[in-house]
């Protein structure tokens, strides 16, 4: 197993190399952005010279302008010095080797981010086109084309419409199919969290649009597109309609009027340093949508909370017959501190005693969960609290799992689609018995 030799590492950072650099963070966008999200944390109580969030509001301006790069950036760019001369389909007759009929890229994995509660969406992406006039184009380049408008503040359709609008000018080619799945975090709010556990987690779209060749919907040149596509989830007869009320994709999406709060205030200032006007009919009800998002994380000092509910130890722990229990899959909702996005999964509880589970344990423990997440947490933290909250009511032998996925790990740049991350923390007997600690874990599930 290799070791990290310190001494390099030390000379490493002498020599100037810097981690995780970016370019503009003394722009005048990027401070007017940092200024607002110090707005937005004061505003939920909390204080930004401590020490998990010194750095956050620059953080969280990094985030939003390398999110929304695609403003600053054109197809034309991309695309030109890309284009090479094979066949293309010129007399309605194909050629042989793929040159002159279908050529389609699938399974891009983008991100956008919603301009009605500015919170990053999951997109998988499908492009297509039929080649013209002896121009095909470099196959990385699909993806980056799809990229710079991804990397904006969007809606679906529209979304899918610009993909395929900028490639089918750009390239000139028969056709341009396109077609989006787009995933949207449905995040509860405190109350409805705490009445439903099992809330649906996304809410999914799939949108397409075509040009060319691909202009109709009946058009066979689709057949062929779902063809190559094989899958089975996605057909013309799921494909989300056009006149199909926007306000279903976005689980935030309420008419409202501009707000007036100096948190709302600075959402607008976000979105105008993002180069956007705050005033466009899209927009004009994102910074109250985002504030009432963003203020289910208000520090209610929610730990007082927990020690005023009066509960006595839930079960008691015998010298004999005292056996390893479990309560897994407790929902578990948070927002990252460092980044202001949220994170969501699961939460497993181990501990011992001698009798079976009371009727009311599960109830207790997932308030418990929702307690400690409904505020700014990192997940280590939020598994030690857990851990130490539930040592009281549960005795002191006790084991937490919190397994859950990231937002930020698909934005700002990283883009790690399908990661998550696993956290534990263990006292009393789990901590001194490693026996004990690899019973309880053969009982989480797989996966999340």
């Amino acid at each position: 197993m290799g070791a990290l030799d310190e001494g390099h590492y030390n000379a490493v950072l002498e020599n100037g190399v810097k981690l995780g650099g970016c370019g503009f963070e003394q722009e005048p966008e990027t401070v007017a952005i940092e200024d607002a999200v110090k707005v937005l944390l004061q505003g939920l109580g909390e204080d930004i010279n401590r020490e998990g969030l010194r750095k956050t509001p620059l953080r969280v301006a990094k985030a939003l302008r390398e999110g929304t790069r695609g403003y600053k950036q054109n197809v034309k760019d991309i695309v030109q010095g890309a284009l090479f001369p094979e066949l293309g389909l010129e007399t309605g007759i194909g050629h042989a080797g793929g040159a002159g009929g279908l050529v389609l890229v699938r399974d891009l994995d983008l991100y956008s981010y919603c301009e009605s509660c500015l919170v990053p969406f999951q997109v998988k992406c499908h492009i297509g086109y039929i080649p013209s006039g002896q121009r095909v184009v470099g196959l990385s380049k699909l993806s980056r084309v799809a990229d710079i408008f991804t990397k904006r503040l969007q809606d679906p359709q529209r979304l899918a419409d610009e993909i395929c609008n900028g490639l089918q000018h750009e390239i000139n080619p028969t056709g341009v199919a396109v077609v989006l799945h787009c995933s949207h975090i449905r995040f509860p709010d405190s109350h409805s969290a705490f009445l439903d556990s099992n809330q649906k987690r996304w809410v999914d779209v799939i949108v397409n649009s075509g040009s060319g060749s691909f202009g109709k919907p009946d058009s066979a040149n689709w057949i062929d597109f779902f063809g190559l596509l094989r899958r089975r989830d996605i057909t013309l007869d799921n494909m989300h309609s056009r006149t199909t009320n926007k306000d279903s994709w976005c689980p935030s999406r309420v008419k409202t009027g501009p707000g007036v709060s100096p948190m709302d205030t600075a959402v607008t200032s976000i979105i105008r340093s993002l180069g956007q006007d705050p005033g466009r009919k899209e927009l004009t009800g994102t910074p109250t949508r985002f504030v009432k998002w963003l203020s289910n994380f208000k520090d209610s000092k929610l730990e007082m909370k927990i020690n005023g509910l009066g509960f006595g130890p839930l079960t008691t722990t015998s010298p004999t017959n005292c056996k390893i229990r479990s309560e897994l899959n407790l929902s578990l909702w948070s927002l990252c501190e460092h980044h202001l996005l949220p994170f969501y999964g699961s939460v497993h509880i181990g501990y011992v005693s001698s009798e079976e589970v009371s009727p009311i344990l599960k109830s207790i423990l997932q308030s418990v969960v929702h307690f400690h997440g409904f505020k700014l947490q990192v997940q280590e933290r939020l598994t030690r609290q857990i851990a130490e909250t539930v040592s009281r009511l549960l005795g002191g032998n006790i084991i937490v799992v919190v397994e859950a996925n990231h937002t930020c790990m698909i934005s700002r740049g990283i883009e790690k689609f399908g990661s998550n991350t696993g956290t534990i923390a263990v006292l009393g007997r789990f901590s001194h018995d490693p026996a004990a600690r690899a019973e309880f874990l053969e009982l989480i599930p797989e996966s999340l």
